[in-house]
């Protein structure tokens, strides 16, 4: 199955309500569960793989790469790999990455302050 890329994407202006825009794809990426996770630990510092592995806790190696390639792809994760053995690679935000991250945060800071109210909610909704 083939994973869609921002490079597949053709259509523009932006319109991330229509089927075929690539802004779609980013707000896909972004709002994953593991991709918001990746980027609110990476907000706080660059991290190694298994640090990052256990600050996000839950995800598996093989999703954490996967995610961190496509956020990577998307230009939002910064990816430094140091020439020494054993390998030693770093991940950070990068500019961009750093913009949506706050507005991730900020969704995220959202739900665990409203989080009994919208328990309550969600037990009333008919």
């Amino acid at each position: 199955m083939h994973k869609q890329t921002f490079a597949d994407a053709q259509h523009w202006p932006a319109n991330v309500l229509a089927q075929d825009c690539p802004s779609r794809v980013i707000l896909q990426h972004v709002t994953s569960r593991w991709g918001t996770l990746i980027l609110i630990a990476l907000a706080e510092d660059t991290l190694r793989f298994a640090n990052l592995r256990r600050r996000v806790q839950g995800i598996s190696e093989r999703m954490l790469a996967q995610t961190l390639q496509v956020l990577e792809s998307d230009g939002l994760v910064h990816r430094h790999a140091h020439d020494v053995v054993p390998p030693h690679v770093d991940y950070r935000l990068t500019p961009l990455g750093f913009e949506v991250a706050a507005r991730v945060i900020d969704l995220a800071r959202w739900i665990e302050g409203n989080l009994d109210r919208l328990k309550q909610e969600g037990q009333t909704a008919p």
